[in-house]
């Protein structure tokens, strides 16, 4: 199934799109870490079967992150050897783990604002998988499947300067600016993708090919990074955790940053694609 969330910001529909868009208030308020712990999924696939979910027309609605806000948002740095040769890094022995400010989280249609004082700000898409239920101490990563409610794009979009010179040590100052974090179009259930592990994943900007890579080449996989995870922290159902980002970046030094005007166009196979426009802001120096 897709599970999406459409409207203006703060006024989102839950709906699932399975030949047509239905409307999924009649079984919760929103799509949130609540709605997956209680078998949200199931009760939806349950009522589709059985009929009772009223269409709603779709044309027109802006497409929201399909989940409300996370109470985390867990990001894999280094996660592909080819992103971390062309950021100058080894492929690192353990999963990297840094944070994004879950109001970051924006649809993936919105557009981007590039922060005041900002020079390098750079795209990276990324396969995200959300959380469906606790997970705490798993034992294996054969455990990990239990616990994921399913997959979409996340565009880790990132502040180099931010992130790397002004950073004090940690990469969340280039990593948590507004809008920083389009999501979506849809949570695919697991049942939608056959294997998370050999998905082909694009990015161009202004038309340019940037990113052309699949999730086979990554580090850490998704069972392991999920188990890995649960060993150090809780996760909690509508956690998001970002698996990294393929070679292909403007950090590479082979691209321009992102300016005022330019277009980001995110794909991964089997869970659509995304379109930011990035806006400039009114300069402000850093204090």
């Amino acid at each position: 199934m897709r599970l999406m969330r459409l409207g203006a910001p703060g006024e989102e529909i839950p709906v699932v799109h399975a030949d047509g868009y239905f409307d999924l208030r009649s079984l919760t308020a929103d799509i949130d870490g609540t709605f997956l712990a209680d078998h949200g999924a199931d009760r939806v696939r349950d009522a589709l079967e059985a009929g009772t979910l009223a269409p709603i027309a779709a044309d027109g609605l802006r497409v929201g992150a399909p989940i409300a806000r996370p109470s985390a948002l867990l990001c894999i740095g280094m996660n592909y050897a080819a992103h971390a040769a062309e950021s100058g890094a080894a492929p690192p022995e353990h999963p990297v783990l840094f944070y994004k400010s879950p109001n970051t989280v924006v649809g993936p249609y919105d557009d981007v604002l590039l922060p005041c004082g900002s020079a390098k700000t750079d795209w990276e898409i990324e396969l995200a998988v959300v959380i469906g239920s606790k997970a705490s101490y798993l034992e294996s990563p054969s455990e990990a499947a239990s616990v994921i409610a399913g997959y979409t794009i996340s565009n880790d979009v990132s502040e180099r300067a931010f992130q790397l010179e002004l950073s004090g040590g940690q990469w969340s100052k280039g990593k948590s600016c507004p809008t920083f974090n389009p999501l979506g179009p849809w949570l695919a259930t697991p049942d939608e993708i056959d294997d998370p592990n050999a998905l082909h994943l694009s990015t161009r900007v202004n038309g340019a090919l940037r990113q052309d890579s699949s999730t086979k080449d990554m580090i850490f996989d998704v069972p392991f990074l999920i188990w890995h995870l649960s060993q150090f922290l809780a996760l909690e159902p509508g956690d998001i955790v970002n698996t990294g980002t393929p070679a292909g970046v403007a950090l590479s030094g082979r691209y321009p940053y992102l300016r005022d005007g330019d277009v980001i166009e995110l794909a991964i196979e089997g869970l659509g694609g995304q379109r930011q426009t990035c806006r400039g802001q009114a300069e402000a120096p850093l204090r």
